[in-house]
């Protein structure tokens, strides 16, 4: 799993650096609104991952949850974060 997690950031990174203007998430580092909107869609992921997990979907639960996690790396990137920020976190927490 750490090596998708880390493939992922590097893509977002790469997309952050580079914005090509075909890239969603290149228009997440460009757009005036983009922290806003990245902030709405962890809202909006989250509350979908609720309702999937309430009706036990495991499909939906799984693609919400890769919703979250790309929302959650992009907003990393946006503050200039490490993917190493969020494992030590995780890891104090053993």
């Amino acid at each position: 799993m750490d090596d998708v997690l880390e493939d992922l950031f590097a893509v977002i990174e790469d997309r952050k650096e580079r914005l090509p203007e075909d890239s969603y998430t290149a228009s997440l580092f460009t757009h005036e609104k983009g922290e806003n909107e990245v902030l709405e869609k962890l809202g909006e992921e989250t509350t979908e991952l609720v309702l999937a997990a309430k009706d036990d979907d495991r499909e939906e639960i799984a693609h919400e949850s890769a919703d979250i996690v790309y929302h959650l790396l992009v907003l990393l990137a946006m503050k200039d974060m490490e993917l190493s920020d969020l494992e030590a976190e995780l890891e104090a927490r053993r």
